[in-house]
């Protein structure tokens, strides 16, 4: 099941300051994880940015037969191992310049089905509820398979309804397959790899659930997908690393706003606000942002009619007009035509965004919907 590159794939990793981008780095330098593993300290000075301290740890046998015991445990608990330089990763993943060594797997995957990463908080409210319920109610009959970190709260939402509507959904662990964090989950783990769906992690089995490990599994959750969806965060909450990390990767990245007065949409309204996020005005809309099969039932808006058919003010009226009458019109061009500064602006169509009345687009340019 397991070959001599697994092996020394899993020794490689496993020493002292080799990181993924080092490894890959070193893998296409010697062809191999093996010949990495024996030639690297007498040959380190034909590899730009790699000193001897770097590279002292590699021959270790203590790795080697750390790795040993890694792959009896993986072949006892059915697990695959995916080495990158064998182009074993997911095809979106394997893109990020900073993608795991190796990703170990539980359960089966479907590379060609789309991908959709969906994060937020642990404390999740009605309103995130809701708009979870609302939104596989309308994709139950599309073609994608969900992503989330099979955390408490959202995340855990996300693969239960994605097992309610049968469709197969993708946890990203932040340890190693010896345990399952939280441990209230575990039934759930088992439930998705019963369904169809898949567990990731790029951690072996000595690995615990560490904090820092969260933020590096957060990568890999926005590296998967396309497009990732941030339900409800806080300031400074996880879920703004898989938002970054979905930035940096050139992904597109969806907020539901809220209230700015709740806690759980702050950091939700924040993303919108610095454009890291286009606003969920409707699911509708959402869905065919995302570019999924469109569903047989007929779809709800997430606000109705009425919720956003209010009386606006005279700044909002003002900018509003601007934008209907010039779609996809940038800020330096409202800027223009209303001789207001960008900090005066910029809080304006926030204002519209959260009413659902306005949506952001790259290069700051905007749409009335």
């Amino acid at each position: 099941m397991y070959s001599e590159e697994h092996l020394y794939s899993i020794a490689l990793r496993e020493c002292n300051l080799i990181g993924d981008i080092n490894f890959y780095k070193l893998v296409r330098t010697f062809g191999s994880a093996k010949n990495a593993w024996q030639q690297t300290r007498k040959e380190y000075k034909k590899i730009d940015g790699l000193g001897y301290k770097m590279v002292a740890d590699i021959g270790n046998p203590d790795h080697l037969k750390f790795a040993e015991n890694e792959l009896t445990f993986c072949e006892k608990n059915n697990i695959r191992i995916n080495l990158r330089h064998h182009d074993e990763l997911p095809k979106l993943l394997n893109e990020c310049y900073d993608a795991p060594a190796i990703l170990y797997q539980k359960g089966s995957f479907d590379d060609l089905k789309q991908k959709v990463s969906i994060v937020g908080t642990r404390n999740m409210t009605s309103y995130g509820s809701q708009f979870l319920h609302d939104f596989f109610e309308e994709t139950q009959s599309c073609n994608f398979a969900s992503v989330s970190g099979l955390a408490l709260g959202i995340d855990k939402e996300v693969h239960e309804q994605s097992l309610q509507k049968h469709i197969p959904t993708i946890a990203v662990l932040a340890h190693g397959f010896h345990t399952i964090y939280p441990s209230k989950n575990r039934k759930l783990s088992e439930k998705i790899i019963e369904e169809g769906g898949t567990l990731f992690t790029e951690f072996n089995s000595s690995r615990k659930p560490d904090r820092e490990n969260f933020i590096q599994r957060n990568r890999i959750v926005a590296g998967l997908s396309p497009a990732t969806i941030v339900v409800e965060t806080a300031f400074g909450g996880g879920s703004i690393s898989t938002a970054t990390f979905a930035n940096q990767y050139n992904r597109e990245v969806f907020a539901l706003p809220g209230k700015i007065t709740d806690k759980q949409s702050q950091g939700c309204n924040h993303l919108i606000f610095q454009h890291k996020a286009a606003a969920i005005s409707t699911v509708k809309d959402l869905i065919e942002n995302l570019g999924i099969k469109k569903p047989k039932a007929k779809m709800k808006e997430l606000f109705s009619h009425s919720e956003i058919n209010i009386q606006f003010s005279e700044s909002q009226q003002l900018i509003f007009d601007i934008i209907t009458g010039n779609p996809k019109i940038s800020l330096d061009e409202i800027i223009e035509k209303t001789d207001l500064p960008s900090h005066k602006i910029l809080p304006i169509i926030l204002e519209l965004e959260l009413l659902g009345r306005v949506k952001s687009l790259s290069g700051r340019q905007f749409l009335a919907i």
